[in-house]
Parts: structure tokens; C-alpha cells; sequence
């Protein structure tokens, strides 16, 4: 069975454009990795948890800010490891420069225990911009989000 995640899809609206929120992961492994390694915030859904709350939840301790607003669900996209994402996008504000991410810890490099942070940087970017950066399969998101706009 995939795994699911669940996430949310911030977007504000500036000069009549859409500008998507999407967020890098931190760690070693996507240090040099740029195009097709961001993500919109989101992680996995705990057994027996509510994939909206686990949406909320995760966008929250990836970037400090608490989501508010009006949500609307998006399609499910699979990536290509297979898991499922589920997302709600909201229209929303936040500073980028300022996001606070949970930490976490692993062996790197190997026999030192070293810390990271979840998500390294974050930013609001134009759709084409946006499509660039997402993993591939969650740019179907961006693009239900623009339709409806």
C-alpha cells in the first residue's frame, strides 16, 4: 500500500498574479538540489490521523507559521516513489526569510550524529518559477490552484 503525506498549498495574490509558497528540504542529501527538489510544505499522515489536521500540522512545524484561511481540497498527485499526496490549498501570507523548521538528526556524516533542518529555505514564486523547482508530480497542483484562481 502507498504511503500517504498530506500537505497544504499556500498562495497569495500580488500585481493580479498568483505567487505559490513552496518550501526545500534541508539536509545533505538535497544540498546541491535545486530544480525538481521543493516541495509545498507536507509530510506523512499517522495512522489513525485526519489527512486535513496532518496537513495542518505539518505545514506548521515545517515552517513555524500557523495556516489560516479558507481550504479548499486538491486532486491527489503520486509521486513517482509511489506515495500519494493529498492537499488543500488557502490563500495566505507569511515571511519566507523567517520560517522556523523542526529539527532532526542523523548520522553524516557517518559515525557523527548531526542536526538539520527539515526545510532549509522558502519562498513565493511565480507558477512558472514554482513548476521549475516542485517535484514534477506536485505541479498539477500549482496548475488546479491557477485554473480556479
Amino acid at each position: 500500500m502507498a504511503k500517504t503525506s498530506a500537505g497544504l498549498l499556500m498562495y497569495r495574490i500580488r500585481d493580479k498574479k498568483a505567487e505559490f509558497f513552496i518550501v526545500h528540504p534541508g539536509g545533505p542529501f538535497w544540498k546541491n538540489k535545486d530544480k525538481g527538489a521543493w516541495s509545498i510544505p507536507k509530510g506523512q499522515v499517522e495512522e489513525g490521523e485526519n489527512e486535513f489536521e496532518a496537513a495542518k500540522r505539518e505545514f506548521e512545524e515545517e515552517t513555524g507559521v500557523k495556516p489560516d484561511g479558507d481550504f479548499w481540497p486538491l486532486t491527489p498527485v503520486r509521486q513517482k516513489s509511489g506515495k500519494i499526496v493529498k492537499a488543500w490549498a488557502f490563500e495566505g501570507d507569511c515571511d519566507p526569510t523567517a520560517i522556523k523548521s523542526q529539527i532532526y538528526k542523523i548520522d553524516w556524516p557517518p559515525g557523527k550524529v548531526t542536526e538539520f533542518p527539515e526545510i532549509d529555505k522558502a519562498g513565493f514564486f511565480d507558477i512558472e518559477r514554482a513548476s521549475e523547482l516542485l517535484n514534477p508530480a506536485q505541479v498539477g497542483l500549482l496548475k488546479e490552484v491557477a485554473d480556479k484562481l
